[in-house]
């Protein structure tokens, strides 16, 4: 089942186990029991620290890891390979008690957390978000013997998707309460279950000294800026929501030039890693709500966790968001049949019709994509017709399970108070009022840029873009301003980097004249 280069590097890996493991079994007769064991075959045969045994299971097929002699607190239904292969050898290593990379400070609060803790997450295997959540919360299970994790791929438990109504991946359930949607770190998870935590940070914050430059944001900008700051020898700071930003979300990147291909996970991997290089104060997980400037010049960031953070100079890199349709049953729905990412909650609505809203290329890319998986696809585009590029077009008109309508202005999200059901639309030509039943809509109709706390603050176009100069500078003396969340045109990768780059020297310049 495993390549032979996989299986060398597996080899490599697993010669870090400091325990023996063994991966317990609890298997049906179906296709995806056979293919598990095969695997499960495969991994036992590359160390003579890991047996297989068999045992039962609510859930099956599915794998527990634990150390010999144990009962397994990491367990996988369904077969992690794809994004979720990482999840797999990671959960190997630790349960064998290879270290973590992980702040001693944090596994201590790990460690700590009180009462006994069951987690679910319903993934995906082409989701790029899942595997932080379940390779966070599996940490917490090696960490903590009073936690357990079990990873469930939505595409092979259909039933228990069904049954809990789930139409968004990852979906963290705990202790069977729905526990959070969406992308989550280790960090997240730990501040939301160690309630006195957010407090406690706020203090560490607050009695942080000034900055000579704080970047706000941790996307490819604000990475760029940091980087830059940084080798220019002044104390700088990141504070961000997440670092990575929208990046974090995006499957496939084949435009950043010097790379042929990669993806959005690892982009910002590497982006951390050359970050933490140099002598970068990086505040995760912490959410700009104002900005103002004191008597002396000295911005003042106030957070949403009431910490306060001075600094000399400050770059804006805080990107921008999906736009929503902001039509009725939108908000209702959301994570029930409205989604955002393709790739992470198509496998959800296989054999299903559902829509795309959006002709530009990320539209047309997700109906390209999504028409593979489910049963059929109805494109809307408000205007007269498709803005994707012609190569993307031509391959959307030659799916047979795929009707393009354009001139055509969702009006409403229907549902029947559990999950979507439907979708209206007007013809903007006839003005006639049209109903698509469905059950999925995904959303791709660009981006809003995140600067509704900066709102009469500084200068915004009217598209609430902050506007900036050729050096990235923006209304606000010492304030600069970088990437999508900016009037510079063409929001991309490679153009906020340079963005990034070009806002930090800006800054730098400007520290020097004051």
């Amino acid at each position: 089942m495993l390549e032979s280069n996989i299986k060398s590097q597996l080899a490599a890996y697993l010669e870090k186990l400091q325990f023996p493991i063994e991966l317990q079994a609890a298997l049906d007769e179906s296709p995806a029991a056979i293919e598990m064991n095969s695997l499960l075959q495969e991994i036992a045969e590359l160390s003579d620290k890991i047996t297989l045994s068999y045992q039962e299971a609510t859930l099956k097929p599915s794998f527990g890891i634990a150390r010999l002699g144990e009962a397994p607190r990491v367990r996988f239904a369904g077969i992690p390979m794809g994004h979720e292969f990482t999840s797999l050898v990671l959960a190997l290593l630790q349960v064998g008690g290879h270290p973590p990379k992980v702040e001693a400070a944090l596994i201590e609060q790990i460690k700590a957390l009180p009462g006994e803790l069951h987690f679910e997450t319903f993934i995906s295997l082409t989701c790029q978000n899942c595997p932080e959540v379940v390779q966070a919360l599996n940490l917490l299970a090696v960490l903590n013997p009073k936690i357990s994790h079990v990873m469930i791929d939505g595409a092979l438990f259909q039933d228990e998707v069904n049954a809990r109504q789930i139409m968004s991946v990852p979906s963290v359930y705990l202790n069977g309460e729905a526990f959070g949607q969406g992308r989550m770190g280790v960090e997240e998870i730990v501040a939301k279950l160690d309630t006195g935590s957010a407090d406690r940070q706020a203090e560490v914050i607050s009695a942080k000294a000034p900055f000579d430059l704080l970047v706000i944001g941790g996307g490819p900008a604000g990475a760029a800026a940091a980087v830059y700051a940084a080798r220019k020898g002044i104390r700088t700071g990141v504070v961000a929501e997440r670092f990575g930003g929208q990046v974090l979300d995006t499957m496939s990147i084949e435009n950043f030039i010097s790379v042929q291909e990669t993806e959005g996970p690892k982009l910002v991997t590497a982006l951390e890693q050359h970050v933490k290089q140099y002598d970068v104060d990086i505040i995760n997980l912490q959410r700009a709500e104002s900005l103002s400037l004191d008597e002396n010049g000295i911005s003042q960031i106030r957070l949403a966790s009431g910490a306060t953070l001075q600094s000399k100079s400050v770059i804006i890199a805080t990107g921008a968001r999906w736009r929503e349709m902001n039509v009725p049953g939108e908000q209702e729905y959301r994570g029930r049949g409205v989604a955002y990412c393709p790739h992470c909650d198509g496998p959800l609505f296989k054999g299903k019709r559902i829509a795309v809203v959006g002709g530009g290329n990320s539209g047309v890319e997700a109906a390209i994509d999504l028409a593979g998986i489910v049963e059929h696809v109805t494109l809307l585009e408000f205007g007269a017709e498709l803005r994707a590029d012609a190569v993307l077009q031509k391959k959307l008109y030659s799916l047979p399970n795929v009707v393009v309508i354009t001139q055509a202005q969702t009006t409403a999200v229907l549902g029947d108070g559990q999950k979507v059901n439907g979708l209206q639309y007007t013809d903007r030509q006839s003005g006639e009022s049209h109903q698509v039943d469905l059950a999925g809509i995904f959303v791709q109709i660009g981006l809003l840029p995140n600067t509704d706390w900066l709102k009469g603050t500084l200068d915004l176009s009217k598209h609430g873009e902050i506007e900036v100069d050729n050096r990235g500078q923006t209304s606000l003396a010492g304030v600069f301003a970088a990437g999508d969340v900016t009037t510079v045109p063409f929001k991309q990768i490679v153009i906020a980097m340079g963005d990034g780059a070009k806002a930090s020297l800006g800054a730098f310049d400007y520290l020097m004249r004051h």
